[in-house]
């Protein structure tokens, strides 16, 4: 092997080394960023054991509450009078 063929795998050698000591490891924090999303967003991972009933509001009143909620979406309110001011219109 000559002089410039040794060189030249001396420094492709030496450069190839120096881009493997400085790449970043992506993998290693590969999804942190949603696992701790996820774990912010359980405030008592014991809620589930917890059989006693919601207190603050009797049966009576959330069945109304919820029956007024649905008829919210069936037969809506009737929108009041909505002036038109004709912006845009065709001069007739």
């Amino acid at each position: 092997m000559n002089a410039f063929a040794r060189l030249t795998a001396a420094l492709a050698a030496l450069a190839l080394t120096g881009c493997v000591a400085t790449s970043p490891n992506w993998d290693s924090r590969f999804g942190e960023a949603a696992r701790t999303t996820a774990a912010q967003q359980i405030i008592f991972p014991e809620a589930s054991k917890n059989t006693d009933p919601v207190a603050g509001i009797d049966g009576k009143a959330a069945q109304g509450a919820m029956g007024e909620y649905a008829k919210s979406y069936t037969t809506p309110e009737p929108q009041a009078s909505i002036m038109t001011i004709g912006i845009g219109a065709s001069g007739q």
